[in-house]
């Protein structure tokens, strides 16, 4: 089947004694032996739960991956995954990357032994000079966030082949409706399912994937160890926001395009970051290995005045730190998301003071552009630019 009636029919097969077509929540933290050395598969919730168990079989599907894990968050996720790493290893990760990663790796895995450097994962060069003896692995984002640099995963997954380190993609902004890295090479793919997955701003979680029987064990293993499990509940709602998902991110890309191209064109705006527009640097790989775009992207503005004027007057969109759902939401990464990240490394990649990111709903494309270029003008006559 096509992933639209894949992602329409979640669970929908998996309740034969009532045919129920919305998965059952089972809110049962343990479960009936029917004697001893006999289990019905179930046996302590924090390691299998029936709802659960649908929602991680339909993401390992969706990647095209062995086995899916579901967590308690994006970060928990990220976690879980950097738990296979050891005291002394090195990982190599992309330059621009979600703050509460740099904050992971930097303040917590650190004090564990485990290191990590920052680089343009698309420059094999650049990756290859700085891999270390001891380099374990490379996570990486793309499109990354908020820059939306892009990297070329099936190049750079056969390059961390050769040197047997393991292959981490973070493939939340895309989703596996555009974009599916275990096809392209990787070994693992995490999501903040909190985003586009679930759709709706309304549950927090995470989602892992696997490739291979023994990675999918290891894991297994760390997941069920660590704890940092989704609970049913918010299985099921994560479960009901992907059915569909396909609808939304087509509108999601349909609109952030007509938006991205306004603004491209606007006189207080300096650079526009979305890899539809032809104008990207990473624009052809990403069309080669995607399917679609995001809803997601960042903007520079001429003069950092016009930040606070613009997200005190904006309406429709909210100023609120997240992505991914329904409604329009404008964030302000060097305060906001990236506020983490030291000042000097954010500068020097680019997330300065005058960049603004915006995660497109599904209103109407008309209605947004009017609202950001009110907000815009507004700024602007009350700064006497």
């Amino acid at each position: 089947m096509k992933i639209e009636s894949r992602l329409a029919q979640i669970g929908s097969l998996s309740e034969p004694a009532t045919g129920a077509l919305s998965f059952p929540v089972y809110q049962s933290t343990c479960y009936r032996h029917p004697e001893l050395g006999k289990s019905t598969g179930f046996d302590y919730t924090r390691t299998k739960n029936p709802t659960r168990t649908v929602l991680e079989e339909a993401i390992a599907q969706l990647e095209g991956g062995d086995a899916g894990f579901a967590s308690s968050s994006g970060m928990a996720s990220l976690q879980t995954v950097f738990a296979l790493f050891s005291q002394g290893d090195h990982l190599l990760v992309s330059l621009d990357l979600y703050g509460g990663t740099y904050r992971l790796l930097e303040r917590v895995m650190s004090r564990f032994g485990v290191t990590a450097t920052y680089v343009d994962t698309n420059d094999l060069d650049a990756l290859e000079a700085n891999r270390l003896p001891h380099t374990k692995g490379i996570v990486i984002e793309t499109p990354t966030n908020p820059l939306m640099m892009i990297t070329d995963i099936e190049r750079v997954c056969s390059w961390a082949r050769q040197h047997g380190l393991l292959s981490i993609v973070d493939n939340t902004l895309l989703t596996p409706f555009f974009q599916r890295p275990i096809e392209l090479g990787a070994d693992i793919v995490v999501h903040s399912a909190t985003k586009y997955l679930g759709g709706h701003n309304d549950v927090l979680a995470g989602l892992i994937v696997t490739k291979g029987k023994e990675l999918s064990e290891q894991v297994g293993f760390l997941h069920n160890s660590l704890g940092a499990v989704l609970g049913p509940q918010d299985s099921w709602l994560l479960m009901r926001g992907m059915k569909t998902l396909a609808l939304r991110m087509e509108r999601h890309q349909y609109n952030a395009t007509a938006i991205a191209k306004f603004l491209d064109q606007h006189r207080w705006i300096e650079e526009v970051y979305y890899p539809a527009l032809p104008s990207h640097p990473g624009h052809e790989i990403q069309n080669r290995q995607s399917s679609g775009n995001t809803g997601i992207f960042s903007f520079r503005l001429k003069d950092a005045r016009l930040v606070a004027p613009i997200l005190r007057h904006i309406q429709l969109i909210a100023f609120a730190e997240s992505l991914g759902g329904v409604e329009s939401l404008m964030t302000y990464p060097a305060v906001q998301t990236h506020a983490d990240i030291p000042e000097e490394i954010r500068r020097r990649i680019g997330v300065d003071d005058r960049l603004l990111r915006f995660s497109v709903g599904i209103e109407h494309a008309d209605d947004l552009i009017a609202d950001l270029a009110n907000a815009i003008e507004t700024g602007v006559q009350q700064l006497g630019l």
